[in-house]
């Protein structure tokens, strides 16, 4: 299948600047293309994945990709997708969140001998102010930029020289790159359109209007409740394992709607049509099995963080279906119950009544006692019965943690201070 006929299929094109010329260059030889990303903060979270493995197919279909980091250009801010100033960052941090970035992308792309990395600060910090405004910005006309969208939609509240000019910036990204390595076409998200067009138009006044280059954009994910995919009550879902821990990651992917999750096989995974098409049926057949979920969550969750993060993003899950919590090791309790409800709690053995009312799992004495005598109490694992059952916070988990399981799915995670 070709390239841009399987990104269609995938539902990951959203608007491309000449559908018919980059299907025929794509079919007729192998292209160099980029995509880039700014370091804001020091880890991309899933919504950055969406273009970038469309770059890792484009390196299966035979490809070279360029994966930009943007050193300069995130120093400055991209105006679009904002309503306000962004607010600068100190170049110290900026060179922090490049080589974290940097060490990221490396880890997700850098087995891959057609993938290149490159940083924009490499060439946009040696362009002099006066070789800025003469080779760049008298290419520029003010209007087609005012009528850009990313510039547009910041009128009426105001926008800076600073990010005004950002769209020039990465329209010499392009030129750079398609000098020096031929790259002919950029992919970016759905808000890139306006810089996209531009670097475009900037290639055909210097290059000639001829030189085939090409833009190509990913829709906007929503999820089928309209909401914008990859936000959560507990903020956002991050490629960093520190931030997002490998079994969290795995449980946001097993927890889609199934009106979703197809979608998503398309979008996250690099199983075949024919194989995502059998899924579908699955799904279709027995939702209750939620196979198509837990195939999401596996590819997924390898792809980002390997297989043995996966095993143990499997292994916690299955332990916690069973309320078996006493085999997970102290790192496991705190990978599985990282932004789980959590309570402090005094080192001192306590009565299970009182440890339960005094971290406000139980609201009183007499639903406490209730829940306990009924079996819906466990404590790491152990099922309690006896309202006077003391607790011990150093008999499990090295004495840091307490787990309380109410019913079948509801925990809670104590600190134990000392």
């Amino acid at each position: 299948m070709n390239i841009i006929d399987e990104l269609t299929w995938r539902g990951a094109v959203n608007q491309q600047t000449d559908a018919e010329g980059l299907k025929k260059l794509v079919n007729n030889q192998s292209i160099s293309l980029y995509c880039g990303v700014d370091p804001t903060g020091d880890s991309m979270h899933i919504g950055h994945l969406i273009p970038f493995m469309m770059m890792k197919r484009f390196e299966l279909a035979g490809h070279h990709p360029y994966i930009l980091i943007g050193g300069a250009t995130g120093s400055i801010g991209d105006p679009s997708g904002r309503k306000s100033e962004r607010q600068l960052q100190t170049m110290e941090k900026v060179q922090h969140n490049v080589a974290a970035l940097s060490a990221q992308m490396q880890k997700l792309f850098g087995g891959a001998a057609q993938i290149s990395f490159v940083n924009n600060y490499d060439w946009l910090s040696k362009i002099s102010l006066l070789d800025f405004l003469r080779d760049y910005g008298k290419l520029f006309n003010i209007n087609t930029m005012l009528a850009k969208d990313i510039v547009a939609s910041r009128l009426d509240v105001g926008i800076s020289f600073t990010e005004f000019a950002y769209q020039i910036l990465q329209s010499v990204d392009f030129l750079t790159l398609h000098r020096k390595y031929n790259v002919q076409l950029q992919i970016g998200g759905a808000d890139q359109w306006g810089n996209i067009t531009s670097g475009i138009d900037l290639i055909h006044k210097v290059e000639g209007a001829e030189t085939e280059v090409y833009g190509l954009t990913i829709p906007l994910m929503l999820k089928a409740d309209g909401t914008k995919f990859g936000k959560t009550a507990g903020g956002a879902i991050w490629l960093d394992a520190k931030k997002t821990s490998p079994y969290e990651f795995y449980q946001f992917w097993l927890n889609q709607d199934d009106r979703d999750v197809v979608k998503y096989l398309k979008y996250f995974t690099f199983l075949d049509q024919a194989e995502i098409g059998e899924i579908e049926k699955s799904l279709h057949a027995h939702p209750e099995d939620r196979l198509a979920q837990r195939r999401l969550a596996e590819e997924v969750t390898r792809f980002v963080h390997g297989e043995e993060a996966l095993k143990v993003a499997q292994k916690i899950s299955k332990i916690l279906f069973s309320g078996d919590v006493d085999l997970l090791s102290v790192t496991e309790v705190q990978d599985a119950f990282g932004k789980a409800p959590s309570v402090e709690i005094s080192a001192t053995p306590t009565d299970v009544i009182s440890l339960l009312v005094a971290t406000k799992i139980e609201p009183s004495k007499r639903q406490a006692r209730e829940d306990v005598t009924n079996g819906a109490i466990t404590i790491n694992g152990t099922r309690v019965t006896d309202v006077s059952e003391q607790v011990d916070p150093s008999d499990k988990f090295d004495g840091k943690f307490v787990i309380v399981r109410r019913g079948k799915k509801k925990y809670f995670l104590a600190h134990v201070q000392n």
